[in-house]
C-alpha cells in the first residue's frame, strides 16, 4: 500500500473525530444549532431550541422526548427570546455555557466562575439536569436543576442552601406562548417551621403543612408509589419528590392563574392526568377564615353551615360578616376576664387539621412527650398551641409550638394532626365536662350497638345457614317472583336470570373493598382508559392475578339492563376468541365489571396510531382477522345461544400478551332464539360508522349486521385508517366508499396502510380487501355469513364479485339543509345511547 493511500483515512479519522462523542455531551469544540439537539442516554428529555403555542420567538429549552405533546421543563432564555432561528448554545473559553444570536449578543449563560484551565463539558442527563462538569474528576461547577423554571420534576430539590444563599423555586410562565417569568411562583419558606408557599403576585395563595411533611401531601396518600424526600438542617432545608417505578413521566408545574399540578402522562390516551393540585378547594386558600379560624369543607355541604367556626375559647370578630358568610376577619379571644397566664388555664384538642401557618411556630426538642410539650408550651405565657407528633424519620417525636396568632388552620384528607389550643380556666372546664358527657354517652352508645351487632350477626348467620340448605333444592328450578337485590342498589338480578348465573361457578360476585384494594383505590396510575361507560382500571387481586376493572359512571349511557345483560350473556360464552368476565361488583351506586386483563389493550390502538401500526405487519394482522372472524363466529353459530352482538368494533377488539384478538363489550349484545333470522328496535344503540344500514335507518339487525361491522374492521385493519374519517381529498366520505372507487378502477392495493407495505403478501391482501367489500354490501342478503367469510379467509375459493357497498356518499353540492358527511357520521368512539328509527 503506497504513502498516499494510507494517509487519506487518517486525515479523514483525524477531522471527523471530533464529532464522534454521545449525542447527551456537548464538548467546548462543538456547538448545538437551532435545528439541533442533544438527546439524554435512555431517551428521556431532549435540549434544544424550540417556540412555545402560537410564539414565532425561540428559546433554548428541555422536554420530554417520550411525551406526544412536546412539553417544556426548562426554559434557558426565558425572559430573553431569539427572534429567528440563528441560536447557538456553545461552550466558551472560560468553561460556561453561553448562548449567542446571529449577532453574536449574548442573551444567556452559566456565569460560573471556573477553576483553572481544565475544560468543561456539558451532559444531558436522563432525569432532565443538564449539568455543567469540569476536569477529569466530572465535578459539577453548574446544573439546571440549581435554576428551575416553572417544572419541579422527579429527583430535583425544591428549597434554600443556607449555607451558599441558594434559592431554588418555581416561576410561572407568563402565558402559554411566552415562558418569560410570571407572577406566581412556588418556594420554600423557612421563617418559623419550614413550609413550601405558593404566591400571585405578592399575596399569599397556598401553603403546605408546616413541617415535618410525612403526612402533608396529597399525592403521598393517594399512591404507595409516590416517595418524598426532605432536609432541614443548619446547611438546607429542601424537598423533592419520586415514583418507585421510574417509566411513570410526572411532573409539577405552577401556572400564572396560581395553580400548582403534579401530572403524570397517561399513554393510554396520551394526555397529561392530574395526580394533585392546589389549592383546590375553598378551604385551601390561605387565610380563607382569618385568625383562630377553623375552615372545615365537609361543613359547607349543609345549607344553614358556614364552612368556617371559631377555635375553642375564640368567637367571630365581627359576627355580622360571619353571618354573611365571610370569615376573612377571622376570631377573637371570647371575653371571659379570666388571663391565660398561669391562672389554670390548659388545652383542648381539636383533630385531623392541617397545622396553622408555622412562621412564628418553634420546633422544641425531638424527644420531648406529649405530656412534656405540653408543660413546656404552658410555662410560656406566649404560647397559643402545640402539637405532638412522630419526627419525619418515625424514630422520634417533635413538638411543634406556636407563639402567636393561629392563621390558616382547616380540615382536609390529607392532613392527620391534632392541634392543643390554649384555651382559659372557664372554658378548660365548659369543654371538660362536655368531653366527660360526651365520653359517657359515647360508653352507653357502644353497648348499644354491640348487643345489636352480635344479636344481627345471629340472625344473619343462621337466616344464611337455612339459605344454604334451600338452595340445594331450588337451584335446579325456575325461581319465579324471586329477585337477588344488592343492597343500595336501582338495579337487580330476577330469580330465573340467578338460576343462569349459578350454572358458572367461575363467575364471581366482587366486594367493592377487593376492588378498592386491587386498584389501589382507583389510583391514576393504574388507569387503562376511558369511554362513555365510565373508566376502566387495572387491578391486581390478592392472589396475585392481573384483571381489568370497568367502572361504569353514574352518567354512563350504559345502564343496569345493558350491565345486566353483559354479566348473564358472557357468563354463558367461552370461547378463546372472546374475552373473559371474572365477576362483577354492585354496591350502592357502583357498577364494575371484571375482566382478564389484556396487556396490549385494543385493537385500534395500534392500527391507528401511524409509530405503532407498525409493531402489527400482515401476518400478524391476519391472524387478527381470521380470530376475529372465529369469534363472531362462535356467536352466530356455535354457541348453545345464537348471540347478536351489535357493537363490533376496533375499540371493542382486545389484544392479549400474544397479540391474540378477544372481542369484548356485551352490553347491548342480544339473544336470537333457534330459528330467528331478524329482529326491529325503536332504540338503536352502537357505533356510527360500524352499523349495517339497515340497523341505523330502520332498527333492524340480525347476523348480517355483525357481519357488515366485520367487513368495516376488515377495512380498517387492512388500510390502518378509521371508517368514519374524512376523506377531504376524495369525493368519498367514508373509507368503505373510497375502498370501492379504488376497487372498480382496478387500483386497490393503493388503500393498504403504507406500514406494513414490506410484508403484505399481494393475493392475501386482495382476498380480504373483496372479502370486506363483500361483507359492507348494501343489502343484508347479499352479504356472506360468517362460516362462508371463514371460508373464504382460510381457502383459495373463487370469489364472487360485491356489489355496491352501502353509505356511499358524496359531497353536497349545496347547503340548502343537506346533512354532509360530517355531520351524518360520529368522528369519535363515543356510543350512540338512542336513536329513534324512521
Amino acid at each position: 500500500m503506497d504513502t498516499e493511500t494510507m494517509v487519506m483515512p487518517l486525515i479523514l479519522i483525524m477531522l471527523f473525530f471530533p464529532f464522534c462523542t454521545s449525542v447527551d455531551t456537548l464538548t467546548p469544540d462543538q456547538s448545538i444549532k437551532d435545528g439541533q439537539s442533544l438527546i439524554s442516554n435512555k431517551n428521556n428529555f431532549a435540549l434544544g431550541f424550540f417556540s412555545p403555542g402560537n410564539s414565532s420567538f425561540r428559546y433554548l429549552g428541555i422536554w420530554f422526548v417520550k411525551v406526544a405533546k412536546q412539553t417544556i421543563v426548562w426554559v434557558a432564555n426565558r425572559n430573553d427570546p431569539i427572534i429567528d432561528s440563528s441560536g447557538v448554545l456553545s461552550i466558551n473559553q472560560y468553561g460556561n455555557l453561553v448562548l449567542h444570536d446571529s449577532s453574536n449578543r449574548l442573551l444567556w449563560s452559566t456565569n460560573v466562575s471556573v477553576q483553572g484551565t481544565t475544560s468543561s463539558v456539558a451532559q444531558l442527563q436522563d432525569s432532565g439536569n443538564l449539568v455543567l462538569v469540569q476536569g477529569n474528576n466530572k465535578k459539577a461547577i453548574w446544573q439546571s436543576f440549581d435554576h428551575p423554571t416553572d417544572t419541579l420534576l422527579p429527583g430535583m430539590r425544591l428549597g434554600l442552601n443556607r449555607m451558599t444563599g441558594l434559592d431554588r423555586f418555581l416561576t410561572s410562565w407568563k402565558s402559554q406562548d411566552d415562558p418569560g417569568t410570571g407572577d406566581s411562583f412556588y418556594k420554600m419558606n423557612p421563617t418559623g417551621s419550614p413550609q413550601v408557599v405558593l404566591y400571585k403576585g405578592s399575596t399569599l395563595y397556598w401553603r403546605s403543612c408546616p413541617w415535618p411533611w410525612h403526612t402533608s401531601s396529597a399525592a403521598a396518600t393517594a399512591s404507595s408509589g409516590y416517595k418524598y424526600y426532605s432536609v432541614n438542617n443548619e446547611d438546607e432545608v429542601s424537598y423533592g419528590y419520586f415514583f418507585d417505578d421510574p417509566s411513570i413521566i410526572s411532573r409539577l408545574v405552577v401556572y400564572n392563574s396560581g395553580l400548582l399540578q403534579n401530572l403524570m402522562w397517561n399513554d393510554g390516551d396520551l394526555q397529561w392526568k392530574e395526580f394533585w393540585s392546589a389549592p383546590k378547594y375553598r378551604c385551601d386558600n390561605y387565610r380563607h377564615c382569618g385568625a383562630y379560624g377553623k375552615c372545615g369543607p365537609e361543613s359547607a355541604d349543609s345549607f344553614n353551615k358556614f364552612e368556617c367556626t371559631c377555635l375553642p375559647g375564640y368567637e367571630p370578630k365581627s359576627p355580622k360578616n360571619w353571618y354573611h358568610r365571610d370569615g376573612s376577619e377571622g376570631c377573637v379571644r371570647k371575653q371571659s376576664g379570666l388571663s391565660m397566664c398561669g391562672n389554670g388555664e390548659g388545652f383542648v384538642k381539636v383533630q385531623l387539621l392541617k397545622g396553622p401557618d408555622s412562621f412564628n411556630a418553634v420546633r422544641m426538642d425531638m424527644s420531648m412527650s406529649s405530656s412534656e410539650c405540653e408543660q413546656a408550651c404552658l410555662r410560656n405565657c406566649s404560647c397559643t398551641a402545640f402539637v405532638s407528633m412522630n419526627d419525619i424519620d418515625r424514630k422520634g417525636t417533635s413538638c411543634l409550638a406556636w407563639y402567636g396568632e393561629l392563621i390558616d388552620v382547616s380540615e382536609n384528607s390529607y392532613e392527620r394532626w391534632d392541634l392543643n389550643v390554649r384555651v382559659d380556666a372557664t372554658e378548660l372546664a365548659t369543654y371538660t365536662r362536655k368531653s366527660n358527657g360526651f365520653l359517657g354517652h359515647k360508653r352507653k352508645l357502644a353497648i348499644t350497638i354491640i348487643f345489636v351487632m352480635v344479636t344481627l350477626f345471629l340472625v344473619c348467620l343462621i337466616a344464611y345457614i337455612c339459605l344454604m340448605k334451600k338452595r340445594k333444592t331450588k337451584v335446579k328450578r325456575k325461581l319465579p317472583n324471586q329477585s337477588l337485590y344488592f343492597t343500595g342498589t336501582k338495579g337487580y338480578l330476577e330469580g330465573n336470570e340467578l338460576e343462569e348465573s349459578s350454572r358458572h361457578p367461575d363467575l364471581l360476585i366482587f366486594d367493592l373493598g377487593c376492588i378498592v384494594a386491587a386498584t389501589d383505590h382507583f389510583s391514576p396510575i393504574n388507569k387503562l382508559g376511558q369511554g362513555g361507560f365510565g373508566s376502566v382500571f387495572k387491578g391486581q387481586l390478592s392472589n396475585g392475578q392481573q384483571v381489568a376493572i370497568k367502572r361504569l359512571s353514574n352518567s354512563s349511557a350504559q345502564g343496569i339492563e345493558e350491565f345486566k345483560n353483559e354479566v348473564l350473556l358472557i357468563a354463558k360464552l367461552q370461547h378463546r376468541n372472546l374475552v373473559k368476565l371474572f365477576g362483577c361488583c354492585i354496591q350502592g351506586e357502583e357498577k364494575m365489571l371484571i375482566y382478564e386483563y389484556m396487556p396490549n389493550k385494543s385493537l385500534d390502538f395500534f392500527i391507528f396510531d401511524h409509530t405503532r401500526s407498525s409493531l402489527l405487519n400482515w401476518g400478524k394482522r391476519f391472524e387478527i382477522i381470521i380470530g376475529i372472524a372465529r369469534g363472531i363466529l362462535y356467536l352466530h353459530q356455535d354457541s348453545r345461544l345464537k348471540i347478536i352482538h351489535r357493537d363490533l368494533k376496533t375499540s371493542n377488539v382486545l389484544l392479549d400478551g400474544e397479540m391474540n384478538p378477544k372481542i369484548s363489550d356485551f352490553g347491548i349484545a342480544r339473544i336470537f332464539n333457534g330459528d330467528q333470522i331478524q329482529d326491529t328496535t325503536t332504540r338503536v344503540v352502537g357505533t356510527y360508522g360500524y352499523m349495517s344500514p339497515e340497523y341505523a335507518i330502520f332498527g333492524k339487525f340480525s347476523t348480517k349486521s355483525d357481519v357488515f361491522s366485520f367487513g368495516v374492521i376488515l377495512l380498517e385493519i387492512v388500510s390502518g385508517k378509521k371508517n368514519n374519517s374524512s376523506y377531504r381529498r376524495h369525493d368519498s366520505l367514508t373509507l368503505i366508499g373510497h375502498v370501492w372507487e379504488l376497487w372498480r378502477e382496478d387500483r386497490v392495493l393503493d388503500i393498504v396502510d403504507s406500514s406494513i407495505n414490506d410484508s403484505f403478501v399481494s393475493h392475501e391482501v386482495l382476498r380480504c380487501i373483496q372479502i370486506g367489500l363483500l361483507c359492507v354490501q348494501e343489502d343484508a342478503m347479499d352479504r356472506p355469513t360468517m362460516l362462508a367469510v371463514l371460508l373464504m379467509l382460510s381457502c383459495e375459493t373463487t370469489l364472487p364479485s360485491p356489489k355496491q357497498p352501502a353509505f356511499i356518499f358524496r359531497r353536497p353540492t349545496n347547503s340548502l339543509g343537506s346533512i354532509t358527511g360530517e355531520r351524518f357520521y360520529s368522528i369519535n368512539d363515543v356510543t350512540i345511547t338512542e336513536f329513534e328509527a324512521r
